[in-house]
Formats: structure tokens, sequence, C-alpha cells
């Protein structure tokens, strides 16, 4: 069993609401949204685009649900544009992360990314670094990782499909190239199988458990997911399909990841993100359908 001390639940908006697609949930309103979360029996969130910009008031708007904020998606662009932007719009990003008190920042390399392209066939154009694009990647990690620590915080790399960082070989090569006190790495059950299949989220989990410090929840569709490669899809046509769910209604077999995150001793978020669209899926069902699967497994 986990240690409830040590681990907190989160469920990220996308479930509801889609920034990428709008036509996916975006009619449900920001309220029915974290009332749902809190109502599912979740302890916090991660932030979407409908969420208040100003800290005093999305405080003020989660405090009768009493949510905490977990983290927030932040793109970097160090492969494909001067360093300098980037950093600059991560110590904003990472600004209102501090007064929300969060801990993580979760930061996605996007350069050359496919996964926001909807006519882009996900498996057959996958980007991929070259020397020089490792260097500048970890490079980039490492300045916005020193900014921070300075301020009590760390960056955790989202391994992503459609990204240049998406498979366990890339992520391997990500943490032999950045510095272990800089770089974290965020987890992502869903990913990792989705990209390399089997065990693959459990082997990275083993290999790299160390430098974990968030983790996300989601499970695949086995069938969809061989349509998607089958028909040639793109990522974003593969969300709309169903690829993902909540964990326990999918292919993974989080019992042993679950075992080995209790080994690990892991301390931090543990955050329910499951893209689907809520006209299909409804959200609050599915919320309270993972929360009773991880409590079944977990204890938590």
């Amino acid at each position: 069993m986990l240690d409830a001390k040590k681990i907190k639940l989160a469920i990220a908006p996308i479930g509801w609401t889609n920034d990428d697609m709008p036509e996916l949930g975006g009619e449900i309103p920001f309220e029915q949204c974290i009332k749902e979360m809190a109502e599912a029996g979740f302890q916090g969130t991660e932030v979407g685009g409908k969420y208040p910009k100003d800290p005093a008031q999305l405080k003020k708007a989660l405090a009768p649900y009493k949510l905490q904020i977990a983290s927030q998606w932040f793109s970097a662009l160090f492969t494909t544009k001067p360093q300098a932007e980037t950093v600059e719009a991560f110590k904003k990003h990472m600004a209102f992360l501090k007064a929300m008190g969060s801990k993580v920042i979760v930061i996605s390399e996007q350069g050359n990314s496919i996964q926001g392209q909807m006519g882009t066939p996900l498996f057959d154009k996958k980007p991929v670094l070259d020397d020089a694009g490792w260097d500048k990647l970890a490079k980039g990690l490492e300045a916005i990782g020193k900014l921070a620590v300075d301020n009590g915080m760390k960056i955790v790399f989202h391994h992503h499909m459609g990204t240049t960082v998406q498979t366990a070989k890339e992520v391997d090569t990500l943490m032999q190239k950045t510095d272990p006190k800089l770089v974290w790495l965020l987890l992502d059950t869903g990913h990792l199988y989705y990209s390399d299949g089997g065990n693959a989220p459990l082997e990275v989990l083993k290999k790299h458990g160390k430098r974990i410090a968030h983790i996300h929840l989601k499970d695949i569709r086995d069938p969809i997911k061989k349509m998607v490669k089958d028909k040639k899809l793109s990522f974003l046509q593969s969300v709309k399909e169903g690829t993902f769910t909540v964990p326990g209604d999918g292919a993974i077999d989080f019992k042993p990841i679950f075992a080995e995150i209790e080994k690990l001793k892991y301390e931090g978020w543990m955050v329910v993100e499951a893209e689907q669209d809520p006209a299909k899926a409804n959200p609050l069902e599915y919320a309270k359908k993972a929360r009773a699967y991880i409590k079944k497994l977990t204890g938590l």
C-alpha cells in the first residue's frame, strides 16, 4: 500500500475540456470541472486553459473544494528557438506556479513537435534529434532547472507522443545528458505504453526511479492504438478516437507499477490524466472510476 502522507492524488482538467481541441468540452465551465474533481475524491489538479491566470483568484476559486495546484504544462522550444526566449517565458510560468505553492513544473520540448498537427501521422512522422539538438535541449533544460532549484522547485520533463523525446530510449538519452540535480523526470504511463508497448512504463520506472518527481497515470485502449497505426492517424485524431482512458480501463497492468512506486518510496503527486471526448466519456464518471481503481490497488 502507498503512503498517503507522501503521495497526493490529482486529476488533470483535460478529461473535461481540451485546450488543444476546443470542440472537446469547450462548453464545460471551469467551475464544473473543479467541483467534479473534488466530488470524485481528488486532492489536486493541474492548470488548464480556463483556469484564472491570477494566483489570488485561482486560490479563491479552489478553496471551497480544498484543491491544490500540482503543476502546469510548459512548452519549451530549446531545439528550434534561441534559448533566451524559452528561459524568459519560463520565468513567468515558474513565478505563477510558485505563487500557487507548486513544487514541480512540467516541461515538454515542443521544437518540431507533431502532437498538435491534426493531419500528421503519429507513428510515421515522429521528429528526431541530432547531436546538436540534444546538446541544445540538455543545456536549455539545465538552465531552467537551475532557476527552478534556486526557487525551491524542480522541473520534471514530460516525454510525449509526437515529440523528440517520446521513446524509452530517448528518455535514457535525456537522463544521460542532463544533470540529475537540475533535471527530473515525469513518468507518464500512457505515453510510454503508447510509444513502446509492453512493460515500458515499468522498465523506465525501475531504471530512472530516483529521478522521477511527478507521475501521470493514464491507460491505453489497445484496439484503438492499433487502428491509429493502421490508418496513419495523428495524435489529435487518436485522442478523438479514444486511445487514452483512465487507469484500470485499458491494457496497462498497474499492479507492478504501483508496487515499484511503493518500493521507491516515491513522494509527490500522482495525476490521473486521460484526454478523452467528454461527450463520449463522462468526465465525472471516469474520474470516479479512476479514483476507485487507485484506492483498490494502493489504499490511497
